[in-house]
């Protein structure tokens, strides 16, 4: 036997004979009772019985046709209308050849005509269709998601070529679905909760691949994947998906947002087309409601500049392209503002592209993890300004740079800073660590710890974008600050809108009474740091001081303002 698919020696199998003449039960019973445990039903009726009560144990059931109450016809429907019992294969016992087509028609996996007078040929029959029923299960247990019952993602790729293969001419679309912040609905509802949305979603998915002549197949946690006929408007597919979830979930919101890669170019394998299907899907991220967005050529030129970016990164590293730039922050507290300390600002010059925008890099590093390499440059560039300064001319200027979540949950993380502290002569207090809101605010508890100990290891550490996260003023009493740095947003509009002020001053009364000193950053003119001021900022850092400087120019500044230094 074939022990691939669980035919081990030894594993009787259950059989069930059906038939409602008492001679034809105990030949077959004696004919196959010798290798399988055999059960009797005499009629439909109570073979549908002890086939619902046995459905996890027997492995194939011999069924009459003819047969009063029920007959074998009605069994093998009924069987098939379940997706549980049509897994059982069914050999049809019969006399008659005309019988044979209707049986198939219906689900039947072999037949073993009457009389009984070859009892090698029906064992082997027996044996036959439960090993390839055997198979078949263990086949579809990896081509389908356990979970949903699409096709798992590397049998939706396979079959997406088949489908075309057949039909070479047709426009297909592939189409990446996502759940709209699923993270959160698993984080607040459980992990069985999420199977569920993840379920119902399914459902949807399966049901227009279905209609629309297409494929559906699951790809990661909350991903699915449609390659259906190409149509231009995506809108009545999202409603059709919001009503859905609307009806089968109505405990909470569930949307979902749609990527598609329209007419999707048959000459890139299955993957490279869902690839652009997930580029755009991605657009749409962080949506709350659900949404298409199509693939198109602007997505297609981000997406080779974003691949030449990171393909060049580790070169610019090495050949210094990155340069760290500093940015100075004003002491304001007096009656004259003086220097206290920079921010550390990376910028790429690259021989090919030129100046390329930090908005540009900076997320796509995040997101794809190289961020920790970036960051560990400004970390020693800073760190050797830092020393040249003290060195050259005995003035001391911390600098702040700037964590990353990644860079908080690496466990040499702080060995890594110490390590370059020392390596420059310096203390852990002059380079200050910048950590945004919401880094506190997305695992907080691990977050707090780790940043509890840098600051016992002599770090000092500024919440950055203070009132862009979530936290609430009981959990922020308890995070372990040095300083809140005020989003820029706030402070672009406060001379316009009374509310971006009354936020600002909401801050820095917070500040106040959690004992740290308020950073406003982006102030550009000279209203906005007269107002900032009045309302009790401590310090200052925008273009109304000064822009980002190179290191040649903030060397000159800091010699300019040597004796202004706090």
């Amino acid at each position: 036997m074939n022990e691939r698919f669980g035919m081990e020696e030894g594993i009787r199998r259950k059989v069930l004979v059906v038939d409602d003449e008492q001679v034809n039960r105990k030949l077959l019973g004696m004919i196959i009772g010798r290798k399988y445990d055999v059960i009797y039903a005499e009629s439909g009726v109570q073979a549908m019985s002890l086939i619902r009560r046995n459905v996890k144990t027997i492995s194939l059931v011999m069924l009459d046709l003819l047969m009063p109450e029920k007959d074998g016809y009605e069994v093998l429907k009924e069987m098939r209308e379940s997706d549980e019992l049509k897994m059982i294969p069914v050999i049809v016992l019969t006399s008659e050849k005309s019988a044979e087509v209707k049986s198939l028609q219906l689900g039947a996996a072999d037949f073993i005509s009457k009389p009984y007078d070859m009892p090698e040929v029906i064992l082997a029959r027996v044996s036959r269709s439960i090993e390839l029923a055997e198979s078949y299960k263990m086949l579809n247990r990896t081509e389908h998601d356990s979970l949903t019952g699409l096709y798992s993602r590397d049998f939706f790729m396979e079959y997406c070529e088949r489908l075309d293969s057949f039909y070479p001419e047709k426009q297909m679309d592939a189409v990446a679905v996502d759940i709209n912040r699923f993270h959160v609905i698993n984080e607040l509802h459980g992990r069985a909760y999420g199977d569920r949305v993840v379920k119902e979603t399914a459902i949807c998915m399966g049901g227009i691949a279905a209609r629309e002549g297409g494929l559906a197949g699951r790809s990661g946690v909350d991903c699915f994947l449609m390659y259906i006929p190409h149509r231009d408007d995506y809108s009545d597919l999202v409603a059709e998906c919001d009503t859905l979830l609307e009806t089968t979930i109505p405990e909470i919101s569930v949307s979902v947002r749609f990527g598609i890669y329209a007419d999707a170019d048959r000459s890139l394998e299955p993957e490279r087309r869902f690839d652009r299907a997930k580029s755009a899907c991605g657009k749409k991220k962080n949506s709350r409601s659900s949404t298409f967005e199509f693939y198109d050529t602007q997505l297609y030129e981000k997406e080779m500049f974003d691949e030449r970016l990171i393909s060049d990164m580790e070169t610019a590293i090495s050949e210094k392209q990155f340069t760290v730039y500093f940015q100075p922050k004003y002491d304001v507290t007096g009656d004259e503002p003086r220097l206290s300390s920079a921010e550390a600002l990376i910028r790429w010059i690259h021989p090919e592209l030129g100046f390329i925008s930090p908005g540009a890099f900076i997320p796509l590093f995040e997101n794809n993890g190289l961020i920790h390499r970036l960051d560990n440059f400004v970390w020693n560039e800073t760190a050797a300004t830092i020393r040249m300064l003290k060195e050259k001319y005995g003035v001391y200027v911390p600098i702040s740079v700037n964590v990353s979540r990644i860079d908080i949950f690496d466990p040499e993380f702080e060995s890594k800073l110490l390590e370059i502290v020392t390596k420059n002569g310096l203390e852990p207090k002059d380079l200050l660590l910048e950590i945004t809101e919401s880094a506190y605010t997305e695992n907080s508890s691990q977050i707090i710890k780790a940043v509890e100990k840098l600051r016992e290891g002599g770090f000092r550490i500024e919440m950055d974008d203070f009132g862009t996260g979530y936290s609430s003023l009981n959990m922020l009493s308890a995070l372990p600050i040095d300083a809140l740095k005020l989003d820029m947003r706030f402070v672009r509009h406060i001379l316009e809108n009374d509310k971006d002020l009354r936020m600002v001053k909401l801050v820095i009364d917070i500040a106040k009474y959690l004992e740290v000193p308020v950073i406003a950053e982006g102030v550009e003119k000279k209203e906005q740091y007269e107002l900032l001021k009045e309302s009790g900022c401590d310090v200052i850092q925008g273009y109304y001081f000064s822009r980002p400087l190179p290191p040649d120019d903030f060397e000159k500044l800091v010699i300019k303002e040597e004796g202004k230094v706090c």
